[in-house]
This record gives C-alpha cells, structure tokens and sequence, in this order.
C-alpha cells in the first residue's frame, strides 16, 4: 500500500466546509494518514491553492512530525512549535494554517500534500515553504495528496 492521506471533514475532492475557511473560523481540519514506508524518520505538510491570481499560494507549512504520528487534530493553533512537530509561515505572513480565502468567483481547489521523509529535517522552527522543500530535496521516499474546494459567495 502506498501513503494515504484523509480528513474526515469533507470527501476528497469535495468542497471545503466554511468552517475551514476565512469566511469562518478559519481552523486547521483533522487530517490523518497511513500506509507511511518503513524508512520514515519524518513528514511534512504543504497545503496550497494552485488556482490563486497571482499563482500559487501556500497556506500551511508543517515539519518535523514525527514518523510514528498518524494524525493531526483539527484547530492546531499558530505556534512555531507543536507537540507534532514545527509549523512555517503561510503566504498570508503568518506562522500556522490559514484557511482558504479565494476572491469571490470561480472555485479554487486546495491541496493537502503528505511526504514521507529518510531524514530529520534539521530546519528552525518558521520555515518557508521555499526553506523546507529545499530540505526535502533527496529525501521524499513517499507522497501523497488530498484536495477540496472552495469558492466564496
């Protein structure tokens, strides 16, 4: 079996609850996973949006979770430093999850991306998404994605 990724918060490929969103309380969902390879020493966790204006946009930057954790619990709070590992800063600025917030229009898809890592990667807490896939370079041994959407009224 290879690395498999779900929420229980909407089906894949599914739309996005509001709550998820900035035009609700904008908290992180419960993710959980399975099926990581053996060799796993860590995960890491990208969410963004493709289909933003000006290109792609990150909302979620996590790191350093863990290899035998197999779940994340919804509302993680913004801290630098959680009992799973080590968020980074989103595209809004801001260290933690910030929920989908697309201009009013056309849905945007939002993916949820899981890698499996042979390495700790030995980056400081805040991270950009730049910093951390350039720590991953040579270390994916599994990956796998998740995506919803939104679209605002």
């Amino acid at each position: 079996m290879a690395l498999q990724l779900s929420t229980t918060a909407f089906s894949t490929g599914g739309d996005i609850p509001v709550k998820y969103t900035c035009d609700g309380n904008d908290v992180s969902p419960a993710l959980s996973w399975k099926e990581a390879p053996n060799d796993t020493k860590s995960l890491a966790l990208i969410m963004d949006d493709p289909d933003a204006p000006r290109g792609t946009f990150t909302h979620w930057v996590l790191y350093a979770i863990p290899a035998n954790m197999q779940q994340i619990a919804e509302g993680v709070p913004p801290d630098e430093q959680t009992n799973f590992g080590r968020q980074g800063r989103n595209g809004f600025g801001r260290t933690g999850y910030g929920g989908p917030c697309p201009p009013p229009g056309r849905p945007h898809r939002y993916f949820f991306k899981l890698y499996a890592l042979n390495a700790d990667l030995n980056l400081k807490p805040g991270a950009t998404r730049n910093e951390l896939e350039s720590a991953m370079k040579g270390h994916v041994i599994g990956h796998t994605e998740l995506m919803g959407r939104y679209q605002r009224k």
